[in-house]
C-alpha cells in the first residue's frame, strides 16, 4: 500500500468528521419575537402554560418537534415554544444582581449606566469578553460574564 495515499485518506476522514461533529455540537439560540408569548409544558397549544415571556427573551434550543422548539432559559427552566413566535435576532439577559454599562469594552471605560438582573438587551457587537448591548434609552458595553447567552 502507498503510505502517502493512506495518510491523505485518513486526514480527509478526520477533517470531515470534525466538521460534522462541530456542526452537531453547535449551540443554537432564539429570541422571543413579541410580548406575552407562552412557554408550554408540551409541544401543543392545549398544554399547560409554564411562563409568559417578554419580547427579546433569549432561549437555547434543545430540540425540535414539528413546528415546536424545546428550549431552555438562563435559569435552566425548560419548555416548548412555537417556532413561529421566535427569531434569530440576538438578545442577552442580565444574570448578575447588578450590572454596569460602560462606554467601551473595558473596565477602564466610563460607566454610563447600570441595570439589574433580568433586563433584556439587544446584542449589537462583541469584542473579546465584552458585548455591546442596546436598550431603548441606553447603548453600551457589558462583560460577557454578566449576561446570558455569552
Amino acid at each position: 500500500m502507498n503510505f502517502r495515499k493512506i495518510t491523505t485518506s485518513m486526514t480527509s476522514f478526520f477533517l470531515a468528521s470534525a466538521c460534522i461533529l462541530g456542526t452537531a455540537w453547535a449551540v443554537e439560540y432564539r429570541s422571543v419575537a413579541k410580548d406575552k408569548v407562552n412557554l408550554r409544558s408540551a409541544p401543543d397549544t392545549k398544554s399547560e402554560v409554564l411562563f409568559e415571556l417578554p419580547a427579546g427573551y433569549p432561549l437555547k434550543v434543545l430540540s425540535t418537534e414539528g413546528q415546536w422548539l424545546k428550549v431552555e432559559d438562563f435559569e435552566g427552566d425548560k419548555g416548548w415554544i412555537a417556532s413561529t413566535v421566535v427569531n434569530k435576532t440576538p438578545y442577552v439577559i442580565v444574570t448578575a444582581r447588578e450590572c454596569n454599562i460602560r462606554s467601551g469594552p473595558g473596565t477602564t471605560d466610563k460607566i454610563i449606566g447600570s441595570t439589574v438582573r433580568e433586563t433584556i438587551f439587544s446584542k449589537i457587537d462583541q469584542k473579546g469578553d465584552w458585548i455591546k448591548v442596546s436598550h431603548p434609552n441606553l447603548t453600551g458595553w457589558v462583560h460577557k460574564s454578566l449576561v446570558w447567552p455569552q
